[in-house]
């Protein structure tokens, strides 16, 4: 029997006229705590001594810490559906398939959209779909809820309606035509047939008038000598996968060479399968993601690369042309060679030097070969631009010969190297239109600013190769007053519809055989891949011309876009600006690339200064014709071909940016007759730039097994034990593997799923496109150049980017193994610390682990972070209290803490400060706030997400179907993951290689990721 006794707390309570009773009833806490005096006050906290151990012992673990979680939240409403569209389910996402081409970068899409929102892009992987999406492409979707679009169309600078705007451009259409004026179409290329189609329809109502195709970064050069050989203007479609030899001359086509994609082929080649790999030979002056990947890298000048290929060029074709070219570089190049000939079928070479003569030779030497790599058939139609013609056109404006001028997908204001004359040619232009996604350069000064769709809100359709078909469709409606180019088109010419309507009565013609609910379903459509009947050109004379190149006159400046910016169409996206460039790990900036031997000629120099941040000098380019550049920042880079100097296009806006955005140097300003190699002088300026460079910061150097590498001949002769050592530990005074000691109790973990990761040195090649992904998937902050200067990035994934000290990493080892005694070690590693004029580089992406036996879940003084039955290590945000033990105990170096609060916070003006571009956030993962750890978390939410529908449709998942944001978005396979404890995944079995390590396995943390020996075919 219960009892109903009563009891009491205290005597107090006895006296039935004492006030505090009643008031500890109603209040558990009787005096305000005054925290907004504390937590308010800016000025007061960042001034305040009081310690960490301090504030918990008072709040952390106090009556204050309950009171700050017990107050009340805001409130946010929400508006219930009227009528629920049919197609919506609140929770589930909705995937569209889509294609993007914006003049620059291309790829077939998913993109996932929750609530009518797309929020992240993912590769389309059904057959015929080859092209996955890079950095910028990934990040894309961001730039859809940029608040500086173009949000109506604007007439002087005036907002006006598109009524107005047509039948402005209508009229001045007529006065050209009458007036005999000429009118000219200037896109960017379109790769478009429905749209090309369009024009051409356009041209033949209006004969006065022309197209003229201008990419800001420029292959005419190329696209002349194939149609010099071929009679068609287009690209070759390198297929990397079927060579075993490859050479590339100047050509970064695991960056940006002729529009990129080429990556994902090439790691085919270069897993280590039955013996063999892929060999690869590149000669460049910058140092590129193709030249990091490369097994001999030869670091010369552009003139020097041109000697070299025509040395090639006669071992090949049996030619006689005499070079000039230093000895030991031309013994290089005559192995290269030697061996590029004797590959046969399985040999190809490429160049990525803007010179006809140069690319003719590329052409011949792969015709000679027969190169299985190099085929005619579904030539790349990405780039159509036409040096001469864009000439031309700033000419006739000069002149005053153009009447009207509209503008679609360019910036030549920004981007033309005599951007001067352009600007004083549009004053002589009658009328003006630029169709933009944002006020830009050329949009402020045009008349008519005609606001345009993001891609994601359009129709379209594209050909990326020939044969090939593929439809854009919106994945939301417009969010703002916009118009397509293709519909002004549409009513200028007369045509009744929309464009939506032009793209179905097109379908037929450009899609055989297929429907369009088909078409549109599976994004893309294969067709008949035609082929280029063959041709030849005097390849000789060629051959002749270029013997006669002469090195540069002072420096040779190498100008290239960067893996985060590409051309600068972006710029206005933070995840791209803070994505830390692969080679330099640099972010927030371009800069002048030195080779350590010119720098220390010019005094040029950059430091590691006391909080970790890198700085360097300044320096002044001018090119031969007096165009100058100042103050522009340095960094000495190892592999720099001594002589050359590299420099990125792609910033330096300020049109329609944010003012954090508005960074680095234009460089467009020395793209001359858009030749990226151009003779310049260099000076050192007055001054030190402070850089936002990761490189020196969670650093894991001075352990040992972090990059494990090998050559390809070891790896076929000796056992595992020798290329792939296990690290020992002493057990009762004898040596056992590391692996085998455990302190704690194993956990079985053969029930249910149990995730790894896989991550294959070999196949990474940096591209970082899995960085950017992560941030999409995982509304991972963007804290600024600032923070990120003071180690504070918030990327739950890193791609650390090491060089080796001696010309091989085998070297670094043989050396460190000779050291002799305390003295010889402290200078040996000093030396050591410097990466060599030529350097091998190893890219490894590091994230959280996912230990077993994890060193940050026994520290948690709150079960903050804790381990799941699935092999995830988690965080459980409202536990962290944000004592930073666990990121102090971790030797991985991957958890990062919330410094400030990101998200609304007028400090960090990005996307998550406004309404707009916090669309882009995933609803599945927390906002993290300020106080907190946070770190990659194997993307729970999508594991758990496959488990659930794979429950609710009552079936088995099947290998593959489990991804994280990293794996998925790895165009390469680079990164697998999925459940160990399917023994038939693919995961399971990668584990099993003899490639396989941990890292820092002596540590015996046991993690959930493991990586393969990087193999070399030297």
């Amino acid at each position: 029997m219960s009892s109903n006794k009563k009891y009491w707390k205290s005597v107090e309570e006895l006296d039935g006229n004492s006030s505090i009773v009643e008031a500890l009833k109603n209040n558990e806490f009787v005096e305000e705590i005054p925290t907004d005096e504390f937590l308010g006050n800016i000025d007061g906290l960042s001034s305040s001594s009081t310690t960490r151990r301090d504030f918990l012992k008072y709040v952390g673990f106090s009556t204050a810490a309950a009171t700050l979680a017990a107050c009340e939240g805001p409130v946010h409403l929400s508006i219930p559906y009227v009528l629920q569209p049919e197609q919506i389910i609140p929770g589930i996402a909705d995937y569209y398939a889509t294609s993007v081409f914006d003049g620059f970068d291309f790829a077939n899409l998913l993109v996932k959209t929750r609530e009518g929102r797309p929020i992240k892009i993912d590769n389309n992987t059904i057959a015929g779909a080859k092209f996955a999406a890079n950095a910028r492409v990934h990040a894309s979707i961001l730039s859809l809820y940029d608040s500086m679009r173009l949000k109506e169309p604007k007439i002087s600078g005036k907002n006006a309606s598109w009524i107005e705007v047509d039948s402005k451009i209508k009229t001045s259409l007529a006065d050209a035509k009458a007036k005999g004026g000429q009118v000219v179409l200037l896109t960017n290329t379109l790769a478009s047939p429905s749209t090309e189609k369009l024009i051409a329809d356009f041209l033949s109502k209006n004969t006065n008038a022309k197209h003229v195709v201008y990419d800001a970064v420029s292959e005419s050069e190329a696209l002349d000598a194939f149609e010099t050989v071929y009679g068609e203007r287009a690209l070759v479609d390198y297929d990397f996968s079927k060579a075993s030899l490859i050479v590339s001359v100047g050509a970064d086509f695991l960056g940006d060479w002729q529009g990129g994609s080429y990556e994902s082929g090439y790691a085919k080649g270069r897993i280590p399968k039955s013996g063999k790999m892929s060999r690869h030979f590149q000669l460049e002056a910058n140092m590129t993601l193709s030249g990091a990947a490369a097994d001999k890298r030869l670091a010369m000048s552009t003139a020097n690369q041109k000697q070299a290929l025509v040395l090639i060029y006669n071992t090949v074709v049996g030619a006689s042309v005499p070079v000039t070219l230093d000895l030991k570089l031309k013994a290089e190049v005559v192995k290269a060679a030697q061996q590029l000939k004797a590959a046969g079928t399985k040999g190809v070479l490429v160049s990525g030097i803007q010179d006809k003569n140069v690319q003719l030779l590329v052409l011949a030497i792969n015709q000679k070969l027969a190169s299985e790599s190099f085929s005619t058939s579904g030539t790349r139609q990405i780039r159509k631009g036409s040096n001469q013609k864009v000439a031309q056109l700033v000419a006739d404006m000069k002149a005053g010969s153009v009447h009207t001028l509209i503008m679609s997908g360019v910036n030549p204001v920004y981007s033309l190297p005599n951007s001067k004359d352009f600007v004083d040619g549009l004053k002589k232009v009658s009328l003006s239109v630029s169709f933009s996604l944002r006020e830009d350069e050329t949009a402020v000064i045009s008349a008519i600013a005609a606001a345009t769709p993001h891609y994601l809100e359009s129709w379209g359709d594209v050909s990326i190769t020939k044969g090939t078909y593929a439809l854009t469709q919106p994945t939301i409606r417009p969010l703002f007053n916009t118009k397509q180019f293709q519909d002004t088109l549409l009513s200028l010419s007369g045509i009744s519809g929309t464009f939506y309507d032009y793209l179905k009565a097109n379908l037929a013609s450009n899609a055989a055989g297929s429907t369009w609910n088909k078409v549109l379903h599976d994004g893309v459509f294969v067709g008949t891949i035609p082929s280029v009947s063959g041709g030849s050109a005097d390849y000789n004379t060629a051959a002749i011309t270029l013997a006669k190149s002469k090195s540069a006159t002072g420096f040779e400046l190498v100008l290239y876009t960067k893996t985060g910016l590409g051309d600068g169409q972006q710029a206005n996206n933070p995840w791209l600006q803070e994505f830390p460039d692969p080679i330099t790990r640099v972010s927030w900036d371009n800069y002048v690339t030195v080779s350590n031997a010119d720098a220390n000629k010019l005094e040029l120099s950059n430091a590691i200064v006391a909080n970790g941040g890198l700085n360097g000098s300044y320096a002044t380019i001018t090119t031969s014709d007096g165009v100058k550049l100042e103050n522009v920042p340095v960094i000495v880079q190892p592999g720099q071909a001594v002589g050359t100097i590299g420099l990125a296009l792609g910033y330096g806006k300020s049109a329609a940016l944010k003012e954090e955005m508005q960074v680095g140097i234009n460089a467009y300003s020395l793209y001359k007759g858009f030749n990226n190699v151009q003779s310049v002088t260099l000076t050192k300026a007055d001054g030190e730039h402070e850089f936002a460079c990761v490189q020196g910061q969670k650093t894991l150097m001075g352990r040992g097994d972090i990059i494990k590498e090998t050559t390809l001949e070891i790896f076929n002769t000796k056992d595992a034990e020798f290329w792939n050592e296990q690290p020992m530990v002493s057990l009762d005074h004898k040596e056992v593997k590391a692996t085998s000691v455990n302190l704690w109790e194993n956990f079985d973990r053969s029930i249910g799923h149990h995730f790894n990761l896989s991550i294959d040195l070999n196949a990474c090649t940096g591209c970082g496109s899995c960085v950017i992904a992560c941030h999409a998937e995982n509304n991972v902050p963007v804290v600024g150049k600032s923070e990120v200067r003071r180690s504070r990035d918030m990327h739950w994934l890193r791609i650390d980017r090491y060089y080796s000290s001696e010309d091989t990493f085998a070297g670094d080892n043989e050396r460190k193994e000779n050291i002799a005694g305390l003295s010889s070690s402290l200078s040996t590693f000093n030396e050591m610390e410097k990466a060599g004029d030529n350097p091998q580089v190893s890219f490894q992406p590091v994230m959280c682990q996912h230990c077993n036996h994890a060193p940050c879940e026994t520290v948690c003084p709150v079960a903050a972070t804790s381990h799941g039955r699935q092999g995830q290590n988690q965080m459980a945000y409202n536990r962290c209290v944000g004592t930073r033990y666990c990121a102090n105990n971790c030797p991985y170096k991957v958890r990062r803490f919330n410094w400030f609060l990101y998200n609304k916070n007028s400090e960090f003006d990005f996307h998550m400060n406004d309404d707009l571009g916090r669309m882009v956030l995933n609803p599945d993962v927390n906002v993290r706030s300020r106080g907190v750890m946070e770190k990659c978390s194997f993307c729970i939410q999508k594991t758990q997400s496959t488990i659930l529908a794979a429950k609710n449709e009552g079936r088995v998942i099947v290998d593959g179907e489990f991804q994280t944001a990293c794996s998925s978005a790895c165009t390469t396979d680079a990164m697998i993951f999925g459940d160990v404890n399917d023994k038939e995944s693919q995961v399971a079995k990668l584990v099993e290689e003899e490639r396989m390590y941990h890292l820092l396995e002596h540590v015996g943390t046991k993690p959930n990721v493991f990586y393969h020996v990087k193999v070399r075919n030297t």
